[in-house]
This record gives structure tokens, sequence and C-alpha cells, in this order.
């Protein structure tokens, strides 16, 4: 699946140096697992020392968009990369790779020229020094984390919280949270979280009902 991955994303023909290099293998594992794709249906054209072109994913059912979804896919994934977190942004590549390998040729050369394009001047964003993955691990497993957070202030608090979500925007990463130090909602600014890993205490099943609350009170602030 790795090597089906990266020869959906990267730009065709693939030199099998790089397919080794992308998937972390030996060239002589990159050889057996291209012809054990190929016994299992894919269709990939080419051979050593010319490159590999991936034609025809068994992996992956067709699809088919129109050409102004084609193009608003493109753009919303290129969108992510303004927001400062590249594992998203990466992610986002490689699941639109995975559907543009499924579009039929005329679609996917649409997608290959596409004429929609978004530029904005890039922003000034806070460095974010934690490892976001525990962070968006801890939402899906609705699990809680200890924080150790600065505030604008400069006042430093440590406390135990559950990650509810995470809200994007273009300057800056939002957390909300339930806050079992203050036992009351409490959103903060990612960026200033000096220190994160998980605690001991799970919140599921509250995570949906703790958010229908929080939005409940937020509209009538």
């Amino acid at each position: 699946m790795r090597l089906l991955d990266v020869l959906r994303r990267l730009p065709q023909p693939v030199t099998a140096t790089r397919l080794a290099a992308e998937t972390e293998i030996s060239l002589r594992q990159l050889y057996r697992d291209i012809a054990t794709l190929r016994a299992g249906g894919a269709l990939i054209d080419g051979a050593a020392g010319y490159g590999y072109t991936l034609t025809e994913d068994p992996a992956l059912p067709p699809q088919s968009f129109s050409r102004l979804e084609i193009e608003a896919l493109l753009l919303s994934v290129a969108s992510l990369g303004d927001l400062g977190d590249e594992n998203l942004a990466e992610a986002g590549r490689n699941a639109l790779a995975r559907i543009i390998g499924t579009l039929p040729d005329r679609q996917a050369r649409q997608a290959m020229h596409a004429t929609m394009h978004s530029w904005r001047p890039p922003a000034v964003r806070a460095a974010i020094t934690i490892d976001l993955e525990i962070l968006r691990q801890a939402c899906w497993d609705e699990q809680s984390v200890r924080i150790a957070y600065r505030d604008r202030s400069g006042q430093r608090s440590e406390r135990e919280i559950f990650p509810l979500g995470m809200s994007y925007s273009p300057r800056t990463l939002m957390l909300v949270a339930w806050c079992l130090l203050r036992e009351a909602y409490r959103t903060f600014e990612v960026a200033c979280i000096e220190g994160l890993q998980r605690g001991d205490n799970s919140f599921r099943p509250r995570r949906a009902e703790l958010l229908r609350r929080y939005i409940a009170a937020s509209k009538t602030d």
C-alpha cells in the first residue's frame, strides 16, 4: 500500500531509486513488490532504468466528478498548505492523489490542467512546538491530555483537559477543551502550549455531548 501511495502521488514515471527511497526499502525488495502488485492486478508500465507509471490501480474503485468538482478539490487541498500543519497538508495531497488515480483519463487530464488557483499573502503564524500528532490522536481516542500552558500575559499553568476539537484560522490554531482543573470549557492557543503528554482519563462517549453543550453556550454568548 505504501508503494501504491507513492506511485499515485509522485510525478510519473518514477525511477526505481526514488521509489525505494520513498518507501525505505532496497531496490531488490522494490522489484519484488512491483511484481507482486502486477500479479495482483495493478497495471504498472515501465521497467528498471526507465521508471514506472501506475496506469490502473486495482485498490481503488472508479470515481467520477464534474470539472468544477475537480477544481474545488484541488483548491481545497492546496489551501491546507496555508495552515502551518505540514502533516495535514501531506495527508490532503495523498488523499487527492488517490482520488485522481481513480478518475477516467479525460477527468485525470482535467485535474492535471486545472485553471483555478488561489493565492494569498503568507500569514505570520506562531510556531507550534508540541507534537500535533499526539494531540490529534487524543481527540480521536477521546483521551485526556496534560498540558503546560503559557497565556498571553506570560502566566504559566499546568492542567489536564479533555481535547474536544481543533480550529484552524489563517493565523493560529485553537484547541477547544473541557478543563478538569476549572470544570469548564476553555480555548487554548496551541502555539502557547509548552508541554503535552497523554493523560489517563477517557471521556468516551461524552465528547459529542460536551461539544453540543459548548456550541449551545457559544450561541447564547
